[in-house]
Formats: structure tokens, sequence, C-alpha cells
């Protein structure tokens, strides 16, 4: 048994913070706190932030948004202490020995406006562990490994203040005055489904790449030159094309085309499949655009504004399909004319003005009003707008081959032109709307005023993935690359409402748009992740917490039937304490960030100079209650 005063599990950014905070609230001269940081992939980094990745595999926000440091804008009790931001850091002229020696190029390269490779945000993650034990007030011992249990030690009288013991995969524990369980983005154990698919592939000599981090998935085995079917658009399906056409010793170039600048031309390396790609969507992530400035313009709501939020929150158990989406899509609209009047009004029929546009939105009562008023307004079908369409193609299908050709062209080409433009083409304006009104809308779940039933259908089913879709995606050259794959034949959309199959001793892809025979291919690769819910997690710890009791999903109110399950763990909502199932608390056990982000809104989202951080506020309440039950123990033996 190893004896310590913290033991925290997980070892990514949130653990590191959850160090910092330490050292910032423990006096000098005091004897440095004993921390133990148990990660399975590299204490420090974590497992997304690993150092050993390809430097393919990058963030997807900008490098001048990233800090383990809070500031005056984070609301806590500790103290704001001093650090550096990613870039600050990437300017030091000091390193460390044990830095590896790629370091210094990719840091020369950053700039603020720029995204970092994930390997090199966790060096930074890295080296503020190792600052923050420079201080001495923190003493951390990295552990390589994998938590199985946490049990309750020393604790003969039942009252709860006992160690707690954390039990690891092979033998061996670390016991603790104070746990705080900081797993980060969790995976799920493979479905009955994913099951079949291995068993089939193996069976049938073919190829399946399974959902998970693409940083732990073998790339190797994906064949060259021939027909990979691929599931999911998202943020993952960036990195993996990344991995199987540049990796693989393609390249991209300037196409030359001066209306278009962001175009690109691939230039094969050989090596590369043909990849064949659909999802729900049918569409990639859009594009992030790359401003004048460095940063995108904060966009002010009219419709959806501060004030309106505040007076929806203030009624409980709506319905967000019915009380809340209508007045965002208006704003979504907005965003789309005003773009138009301000930067192309021959696009708009005459005579379109803001105050009758506005008038005309606010009295649509649904989509299809809210479309009407659109079509109305716009003379050229090029900038029609569907509310409920944001995220697709613009039909719905099914079409035929030639139609569907036509619809990826226009993407194509719409896509390099908000690149190109990125304050004057309406869809940068529609996605910063996104961007300013999705957390207000995850505030409205945390404040009670929407109900379970609707947090899970609406919120949880499809508004979240539509925020993502439109508002987290990837950096424009990653989509000028897929666009660039599209133009050279290496890619292929395949549609909306895209299934996959094993049928006759190979995958068969299918979409509900395409009328076209359905792809047959013998590889298969699916880029989604699971994004941390802990329902059916490959985490044991948790799943075992789970399990035995000692831990319960948390669930939204409804007054409309059982209470649907965030697939989150429930914790306490005010110091984050680990709920079992009869809903007791466990005040020497703290949940951090995504495994329980239902109660931490916000929480896994990276922190930013500047802005308020759930992530590093969290960190210093956990290491508040910490600092607490360490000192109340005194001298006493742990365990």
């Amino acid at each position: 048994m190893r004896a310590f005063d913290v033991v925290v599990v997980g070892g990514g950014p949130r653990a590191v913070s959850v160090v910092e905070r330490l050292a910032a609230r423990h006096p000098d001269g005091a004897p440095p706190v004993r921390v133990a940081v148990l990660d399975r992939v590299e204490p420090g980094a974590g497992a997304t932030w690993r150092t050993d990745q390809s430097p393919l595999l990058l963030n997807n926000t900008y490098s001048a948004h990233t800090t383990i440091y809070p500031d005056a804008s984070t609301p806590m009790t500790g103290p704001v202490t001093p650090g550096p931001d990613l870039i600050t850091w990437a300017r030091e002229s000091t390193a460390p020995p044990d830095r590896p020696a790629w370091v210094a190029a990719e840091a020369a390269a950053l700039r603020p406006w720029s995204y970092p490779s994930r390997r090199i945000q966790g060096v930074y993650y890295r080296e503020q562990l190792a600052r923050a034990e420079a201080t001495g007030r923190v003493r951390v011992t990295r552990v390589l490994g994998t938590a199985t249990g946490l049990e309750r030690t020393g604790d003969a009288d039942g009252d709860g203040d006992g160690a707690r013991t954390v039990l690891l995969a092979g033998g061996g524990t670390l016991t603790g005055r104070f746990v705080i369980l900081a797993q980060g983005m969790v995976q799920a154990e493979r479905s009955a489904r994913e099951r079949a698919l291995v068993a089939a592939a193996e069976r049938d000599g073919l190829v399946y790449i399974e959902p998970g981090m693409p940083a732990e998935r073998d790339w190797d085995r994906v064949p060259a030159g021939e027909n990979v079917l691929v599931t999911g658009l998202g943020a993952n399906f960036f990195d993996v094309v990344a991995l199987l056409t540049e990796g693989r010793g393609g390249r991209f170039e300037p196409a030359g085309d001066p209306a278009r600048p962001a175009r690109l031309r691939y230039v094969p390396g050989g090596r590369e499949p043909h990849l064949v790609a659909g999802s729900r969507r049918g569409l990639p992530y859009r594009s992030k655009a790359a401003y004048p400035q460095g940063f995108p313009p904060r966009y002010a709501p009219r419709l959806a504004t501060r004030e309106w939020f505040e007076r929806i929150a203030a009624v409980p158990g709506q319905d967000f399909r019915r009380d809340v989406w209508p007045q965002l899509a208006r704003e979504f609209a907005w965003a789309h004319l005003s773009t138009l009047l301000a930067h192309r009004p021959g696009a708009l029929v005459a005579g379109a003005a803001e105050p009758d546009l506005l008038a005309a939105l606010r009295a649509a009562p649904d989509d299809a009003a809210v479309d009407a008023v659109v079509a109305g307004a716009v003379a050229d079908a090029r900038w029609a707008l569907s509310v409920a369409r944001l995220d697709r193609p613009r039909g719905a299908g099914p079409v035929d081959p030639g139609t569907w050709r036509r619809w990826v062209r226009e993407h194509v080409e719409d896509e390099l032109d908000a690149m190109h433009a990125p304050l004057t083409h309406p869809r940068n304006t529609v996605n910063r709307a996104m961007a300013a009104v999705r957390g207000p809308v995850r505030r409205l779940v945390t404040r009670g005023a929407l109900d379970g039933r609707s947090v899970a259908r609406d919120i949880d089913g499809w508004f979240t993935a539509l925020g993502l879709a439109l508002a987290s995606g990837p950096p424009p050259h990653r989509t000028a690359q897929v666009l660039a794959l599209i133009d050279a034949g290496v890619l292929d959309l395949l549609g909306e409402d895209t299934t996959v199959t094993h049928e006759d001793g190979a995958f068969t892809g299918r979409s509900a748009v395409r009328r076209d025979a359905p792809v047959r291919a013998r590889a298969f690769v699916e880029t989604r992740m699971s994004k941390g819910i802990v329902t059916d997690t490959d985490d044991p710890l948790l799943a075992g917490l789970l399990r035995t009791g000692r831990a319960r999903l948390h669930h939204w109110p409804s007054d409309h039937g059982p209470a649907p399950t965030s697939g989150t763990l429930d914790v306490t909502p005010d110091g984050f304490h680990l709920l079992d199932a009869d809903g007791v608390a466990d005040e020497r056990v703290v949940v951090l960030g995504i495994p329980a982000e239902a109660v931490q809104p916000g929480s896994a989202i990276g922190a930013t100079p500047g802005t308020p951080s759930p992530l590093l506020a969290g960190a210093d309440r956990a290491a508040a209650q910490a600092l607490a039950v360490v000192r109340e123990a005194g001298a006493e033996p742990v365990g």
C-alpha cells in the first residue's frame, strides 16, 4: 500500500489543475501535500493529450485559448496565481532537460490563432504539473496504471471519515485521505453490435476499426487503394482523414484558384484508401473561418438575448422544442439575413429592411414560418436557409447520383467561400450565433427550466450535436484538406442517415439520400467516441462503482413520466461529492469534469484566459475540500 494525502484518478488537464490549486492554496513552509496522480496512459498529459501521438492530431481550439491557470474571470475562493498560458509557455527560452526534441520546432510555429497539435498541448500540461511541484508545496507521485476499485479503509465507526483506497489493475493500491476522480473522456465498452462486427471481421478476413480515440487505433490495418467505408463526420473524422492521407505520404498544395484562395490540391502519396463516408447529418462539421484579426468577433443576439434567456429560466419544466427552439431558430435566421443585409444586399429582394425582417421573424411561430420569412427575403436561391437543416445537405433526398454530385459540389464551393469571407458570409455568422446561445441553453438545463424528458430528447438528443456541428468545427485548413480530397476523388460523401451493415462477407454502406447502388467494402471505420458517457463505460472503476451501488446515474427531473438519465454520474451540486445508490454523499470522494458534467456544465471545455472556466473553478473547489480534510487529519497515519 502506498499512502498519500490526495489521490487523483486521471492524469489530464483536470488533474494538473487540481495539483496547481493545491499548491496555490497550501502555505509556504508547511509540509508538502502528498499527491498521487494516476493515469493509464501518461500522468500529466492523459489519454487525449498524450505526447506520443501523431502531430497530425490537432486541437480544434486556438493556441491562445489554452491555459491551466485561473484569472479574475473565474469565480472561486482560492488565490489567483500567475502562470503561462500555452502561447507564453511556447515563447519561454528555458526548457527542461526531458523535453522531447520535436517540441522546439512546434512551439516556434505556434501563433495565438493557430491550432496546436494535441501532443504539444500535452507537453504543456505535463510541464505545468512539474511547475506546481517545483513550488515545494506539493509532492507528486506519477503512477502509470488503471484504477479498478475504490474502497473505504480505516473507518471502523462507519462515519465515513476514514481513508479511501484505490485498487489498481494487476495488484497494488493507492490510499489517500481524499480521492478526486478526474478520468475525462472515458469510453464505452463494446456494444453487442460492435462485438458482432468484430467477430464478423475476424471470420471473413475484413478490417473493422471500432469507435474510440484515434491515437489508440491501428491505422496501418486500413488497406490502401480500395474502398473504405467510414461513418461519423465529426471531429474524429478529420483526424482519421489526415492519418490516412497526409499520414501516408500524400500532401496538399495551393490549387491556384484566385476566386477561392483557400482551395487546395491533393497530391497522392500512393498508399491512401478511397474513403466513402457518411453520417446521420450527411455533411462534415462546418469549418471554422480564418478571421483577419485571428479570432472571431463575438456575436450579439438580437432575439435570443440575455434578457430573454433570463425570462425563460424563471419558468420551470418547459419543453425545449416548443418553448425555446423557436426563438433560437429565429436568431439563426436573423444571423443569416443580417449578414446579407450588411454585406450582400443584392442577394435580397428589393425593399428588404431590418425592422420588417425582425418583425416578421418575431411573428413566425415555427420552423416552416421562419423558413418562409427567409425565402421571401432572398432573391437568389443560393442564399436560401432551412433552420431545420443547418447541419445537413440543402435537400432531404432521395436523389439520383447526378443531383447528389451537384449538392456535394455546391457544399464544397460554399465552404470555400465561407472560409474566404469570414466576416461577410452568413454561414460563419450562423456558426457564431450558435456559439453564443448554446451556453445559455445549457444553463437553462441546470436551472431546471426544462423538463427532464425534453432535456434527454431534445438537448442531448439533437441540439448538442447541432451545436458541435456548427460551432465546434475543425481548423479551416483541415476543412480545406477534406474538400481537396473530395475534389481529387479520394473522399466520397455517402449521404444523410448512412448505415453500414455486414452482408455476404463484406461491409455494405447505404444512405437515405443516394439512389445509386450500395457501396461494398472489406474495411469499415467508425470515427465516433462515447464523449464521457458512463453508462456501459469501459472504465473499470466507474463501472464497478455503479455496479456495486457506490455510485448512481444522474437523472433529469420530469413531470411527464420516469426521470431520464443524463448518462453521467450523480454528484452533489456544490461539492461534487460522489452520491451512492441511496443518495448518500461520500465526503472524501469528489468527481470532476466529463463523467459528472450534467451537474458541472461546461467542465468538459478547456480553460481559456480571460473567460470563466468551470474546469478551473471545479479544481479549486476540490482542492479546498481536500486540504480541509488533510489539515483536519494532521499527522494521523493514513489508512
